[in-house]
């Protein structure tokens, strides 16, 4: 059972959802300590106090805003919790949009809702219902750790899932990281959709999304812990330099459908059309005698 960290309601019009909040997620990730290598003493981080020159418990430590020079304003947790704010103890939904509209970057960590107790269940199961049914995504806003946030609200199978949002002015503006404009041909992009064709499936489930970087750390780990010679792993293909776009996009769909298991047999890519030279020659303008004759004229030599 994982985990409550935070309790509240959520206000939904004059509807109101008692719930608890849990985290949607799980991280597997090895976790790694430091430690000194001359004798795996653990290495540890000690908080403190810069004034006394001693190290302080947690009891002792609390929260503050440095507002000027060595001026400080102690905010405790209570205070925290007692916020003027609607949303210190709820989270407010402020209006009902399309996913659609929702750009993907502005989309955080997500947790899970769970109604609190059995007179929660009905109020609860009205909302996942009218959100199943509209389609659409719920924009509320709640207080957590300090400050306010913005969420997203939508329906996972039974459950109603919270998803942290960042704020419009968080999110930076991408054109300085762009190149220069380039040119992409009609045969190219119709490669590209190829290629995403071969490569497009229903699900992502089996082996191809697997942790493997956590998979070779463990075997790692247990050679090292048995004396083992470590675990040869494959070294990595490296990109090559794209020279030929066109036929890096057929190679690219022949290795798609070959680790599918398909046939790997790949007809050959429309290629850009090319002009010909005698279609540039004929384009020329051939010179009239009387521009001929000017051609050969004297010219009269620079004064140096």
């Amino acid at each position: 059972m994982p985990r409550t960290i935070w309790s509240g309601a959520i206000s939904f019009g004059l509807v109101t959802v008692p719930i608890h909040v849990q985290s949607a997620t799980e991280n597997h990730s090895i976790q790694f300590h430091q430690y000194h290598l001359e004798d795996t003493g653990r290495i540890r981080t000690r908080k403190v106090c810069e004034i006394e020159d001693r190290e302080v418990s947690n009891a002792e430590i609390g929260k503050g805003y440095e507002y000027a020079k060595d001026q400080v304003v102690a905010i405790s947790d209570e205070e925290l919790r007692d916020l003027p704010l609607p949303t210190a103890k709820a989270i407010e939904i402020d209006a009902f949009v399309a996913a659609d509209d929702i750009d993907p970057i502005r989309i955080g960590e997500g947790y899970y809702l769970s109604p609190d107790g059995q007179v929660a269940a009905k109020p609860y199961k009205l909302l996942r219902e009218a959100l199943a049914r509209s389609s659409k995504v719920a924009i509320a806003k709640y207080a957590w750790s300090g400050r306010e946030r913005l969420g997203m609200l939508r329906v996972r199978g039974n459950a109603i899932v919270l998803h942290a949002m960042h704020w419009p002015d968080e999110i930076r503006d991408p054109t300085e990281l762009l190149p220069e404009p380039v040119d992409v041909s009609e045969d190219e992009i119709k490669g590209a959709l190829a290629l995403m064709e071969s490569m497009s499936r229903d699900d992502l489930e089996g082996d191809a999304f697997k942790d493997t970087y956590t998979e070779a750390m463990e075997k790692i780990i247990e050679a090292k812990r048995e004396e083992k010679p470590l675990p040869e792993m494959p070294e990595p293909e490296q990109p090559g330099r794209v020279l030929d776009l066109m036929a890096a996009l057929e190679e690219s769909v022949s290795k798609a459908k070959a680790s599918r298991g398909e046939n790997a047999d790949v007809h050959e890519l429309p290629r850009p059309k090319k002009k010909t030279a005698a279609k540039k020659t004929a384009a020329r303008k051939q010179p009239t005698k009387k521009s001929a004759a000017k051609k050969t004229g004297t010219r009269r030599p620079r004064s140096a």
